[in-house]
């Protein structure tokens, strides 16, 4: 046997995780409740509506009630939810960014309460495509 051709593992060294912050299960969100969850920090995940407490609770046309619960001292999610009209906020200072075709709109949402966005905020009543949210201590 040609020790030339033997390759030992400890001349590859360990190999290297990154992580892509992609949201996980996002494909099997996607096809059982229709909302695209993109990136996030980990801090602010999907959560049942009914037995979580303290959510942020999002209102749209085409999902009704979607929740999301925060962790920390905060965190941020990419997503998309067509449609959203309601947000719930929680004990958390959340913002959330949302598009309308060409038009994007960042609405402060109240803390305990409901804060109108989109199309119900919106002078046109266009419907907006909620993209993030983002919340803070």
């Amino acid at each position: 046997m040609d020790g030339s051709s033997v390759k030992t593992i400890a001349d590859e060294g360990p190999g290297y995780a990154v992580e892509d912050f992609a949201y996980p299960n996002a494909d099997k969100i996607l096809a059982e409740q229709h909302i695209t969850l993109k990136r996030g920090d980990g801090h602010i995940l999907l959560a049942d509506c009914a037995s979580s407490a303290d959510v942020i609770e999002v209102w749209g046309r085409k999902n009704e009630k979607v929740c999301f619960s925060v962790t920390g001292n905060g965190g941020y999610l990419t997503l998309e939810i067509p449609a959203v009209y309601f947000i719930k906020g929680n004990s958390y200072s959340a913002r959330v960014d949302m598009t309308a075709g060409a038009v994007e709109k960042t609405f402060e949402v109240k803390k305990n309460d409901w804060t109108p966005v989109g199309e119900s905020a919106d002078e046109q009543g266009r419907d907006f495509m909620l993209m993030e949210i983002r919340a803070s201590k």
